[in-house]
């Protein structure tokens, strides 16, 4: 690990997912990143297969000893809605990861990060890029987590931007608004320094993957790398990249290409969780503004909707810090280099 490089320790909840796969690929590329355990939500699809996703995705990086555990498996109020459409039925696009010879672990996923935030109490950053469920669990057992963890990373939510799910929710917030609300409100008056970064839908669109930049991915590895995700050739096509994470991603990737085509977006993917994972693990640049969050629970039009209170309206004690910039560029420039770079170091090698 680099000397000038400081050490960051996650605790990733996620819902894996096509963008949840190319964040946690990304985190896993990363030296100076530990990641500390890994739960699964439902969401994308059920927790048992986000589970075996995820260790799937450690075991094909490189990381087969970060557990991986289950918690909830369905919302804190809501039935679970599942998103084969997007993802996937599999949640990993077109993807046929290796069966993981790892198992999941056996604890409950709210045990195994209550506890280790009180064996670290300031040293864990907690990346959220699945509906809040777990999350809310654990604050309900461990009221003092916003003051045991270093520091919290969100992505959900869109502020004054259209939805992805409805005309103003975004999909984390809407497939648990319940538990969306219960995270913000244990986070109510605290300081600023400990109140939540919140990768809402607005930044992270900004985040718009094309072609090019799998491409690019694919020759900074040094792959070989016919059939990638473009857009002229036939859908559902495999890639027959010669280094197994660049072709597994390439899989991943072109069926959320194809997903973003179907529905007028174009050719594009947005890698939302990636970007969040980037601001978690220290290496994008942002700026964040304070605010008030609300998320709408009761109104079933407006279910999942999230207001955020910028200019104290409210007279309410901020619980949110939401970005308000970053820099698509050079959060490419990163993933590229890192993942990359990871791959190639892996070289060809599949089982």
């Amino acid at each position: 690990m680099p000397a000038d490089e400081p050490s960051v320790s996650i605790l990733l909840d996620c819902d894996t997912g096509i963008d949840d796969a190319v964040a946690l690929a990304y985190l896993c590329s990363r030296p100076e990143v530990e990641l500390v355990a890994v739960s699964s939500t439902p969401g994308n699809v059920d927790a048992t297969q986000v589970a075996r996703n995820n260790l799937a995705l450690l075991e094909l990086c490189g990381r087969p000893e970060v557990p991986v555990a289950i918690g909830a498996r369905a919302p804190l109020s809501l039935p679970l809605v599942t998103t084969p459409e997007t993802h996937g039925l599999q949640g990993i696009g077109y993807a046929e990861l290796p069966a993981p010879y790892q198992g999941i672990d056996p604890r409950h996923a709210v045990d195994l990060w209550i506890d280790a935030a009180r064996e670290r109490p300031g040293e864990l950053t907690a990346l959220l890029t699945a509906p809040l469920t777990n999350f809310a669990l654990a604050l309900r057992a461990e009221p003092r987590l916003p003051e045991l963890l270093r520091g919290v990373v969100i992505m959900g939510g869109s502020y004054y931007y259209q939805g992805n799910t409805t005309p103003t929710a975004e999909w984390n917030s809407h497939a648990d608004p319940h538990a969306a609300a219960e995270v913000f409100a244990a986070f109510s008056g605290m300081p600023e320094d400990r109140l939540p970064v919140v990768c809402a839908l607005e930044m992270t669109e900004r985040i718009e993957m094309h072609p090019e930049h799998l491409s690019a991915l694919a020759r900074e590895a040094a792959c070989e790398a016919p059939e990638l995700a473009l857009p002229d050739q036939p859908e559902g096509l495999r890639s027959t990249a010669s280094v197994p994470l660049i072709r597994h991603l390439s899989d991943m990737l072109r069926f959320y290409f194809e997903f973003h085509r179907a529905y007028g977006q174009g050719y594009v993917a947005h890698i939302h969780d990636y970007f969040a994972a980037g601001v978690a693990a220290g290496r994008v640049r942002y700026r964040t503004r304070l605010a008030t969050v609300h998320v709408e629970t009761d109104s079933p039009r407006l279910t999942g909707t999230t207001v955020a209170d910028f200019r104290g309206l409210w007279a309410e004690p901020h619980n949110a810090r939401i970005v308000t910039e970053n820099h698509p560029a050079e959060a490419f420039d990163e993933l590229i280099r890192s993942l990359g770079t990871r791959a190639r170091a892996q070289g060809g090698y599949d089982r």
